[in-house]
């Protein structure tokens, strides 16, 4: 067993050329099964994996970037870490997710990661970060990209959520709407999430705008899920007077609100318009009215800032905003007469 083996020896072993062996070891698709399974076969008859851990350590490297999100079964963060590991495809770096679900969890996870002995670069998704976990990050050196979330010292690529749910209250209104309610997720939540909470403000201005006083009885807030949303829709259209249309604050939750139309035999969008946010597939294939915002595009712009900042570490903070995009399906109409 060769214990200091290289690259080119086992380029050699396997009978490839150096380029085959590092795309192998960048998890590349453009090479063939049989061509990887020697390649990686070489690798083990050399221990090269151990020789390529130890030299990463010399070289003060990990070649892995970290990303923190919560909740991995949202699907509007899978699509995010989606378009992370297309940006990181060849780069040489493996991706390694840690989901946290509660601010100690996330703490811990900030502090360990925020060293660069663990990870050559961060990438954070969907999760607000403190001024003391903002100094160590900085004491620290790390490379950091924040996604859906904003702390002006770091690289951050966001959207404008107080735009999207005034879009898509204004599409309601503009159809002839007045009794306009909204579900979502806690406006105030331990994990400090603020897009939910944002894009309950651009509905609010929206109505105010229009002159519609806004009705606290439309509302209503609970936690994550398609059945939780269904109970809030259940409770919102039973009422004597209830809303001729409901804004979701995430298309997971405007399919709950369809389930409990469904159950009650109110016809969408004849009786009931419906209008989501995230445009993700299911909302395509139930023709679900919702703000599309480029959740995939929003993980690779991310994934591309942070590779350009570990090569650049002086490259300054900037903020891209991506735009969202009212796209109309078959759950919105003018209110029945």
């Amino acid at each position: 067993m060769m214990s200091n083996a290289t690259m080119q020896d086992v380029a050699q072993r396997a009978g490839v050329s150096v380029a085959t062996v590092s795309r192998v070891l960048n998890g590349s698709d453009k090479v063939i099964e049989e061509t990887r399974e020697r390649v990686l076969l070489a690798c083990q008859e050399l221990d090269y994996s151990l020789h390529l851990a130890a030299q990463r350590l010399r070289l003060g490297k990990t070649n892995t970037i970290c990303v923190i999100l919560p909740f991995l079964t949202l699907p509007s963060i899978v699509e995010r870490l989606r378009g992370v590991q297309e940006a990181l495809l060849d780069s040489g770096y493996d991706l390694i997710p840690f989901s946290v679900g509660t601010p100690e969890l996330r703490d811990s996870r900030l502090f360990d990661l925020a060293n660069r002995s663990r990870t050559d670069g961060l990438l954070i998704i969907s999760m607000p970060i403190n001024d003391k976990q903002t100094a160590r990050i900085i004491k620290n050196d790390m490379p950091v990209v924040l996604i859906d979330s904003d702390k002006p010292e770091f690289n951050r690529v966001n959207v404008s959520d107080q735009v999207g749910g005034r879009m898509a209250a204004e599409h309601l209104i503009n159809l002839g709407h007045r009794k306009i309610g909204f579900i979502s997720s806690h406006l105030e939540n331990p994990l400090q999430f603020s897009s939910t909470l944002n894009r309950f403000h651009g509905y609010c201005k929206a109505l105010e705008a229009a002159g519609i006083p806004i009705n606290p009885s439309y509302q209503k807030e609970g936690e994550h899920g398609r059945e939780e949303a269904e109970e809030m829709a259940l409770s919102l259209l039973k009422q004597p007077d209830p809303p001729t249309a409901i804004f979701a604050s995430s298309d997971t939750k405007a399919v709950g609100v369809l389930d409990a139309a469904k159950k009650l035999n109110i016809k969408v969008p004849e009786q009931l318009s419906v209008i989501g946010y995230d445009n993700i597939r299911d909302a395509e294939y139930l023709n679900l009215t919702t703000i599309q915002q480029p959740l995939f595009q929003a993980g690779l712009v991310g994934g591309e800032t942070l590779l350009r900042l570990i090569d650049q570490p002086r490259m300054g903070p900037e903020e891209i905003i991506l735009p969202v995009e009212l796209v109309i399906r078959e759950t919105t109409a003018p209110p029945k007469a």
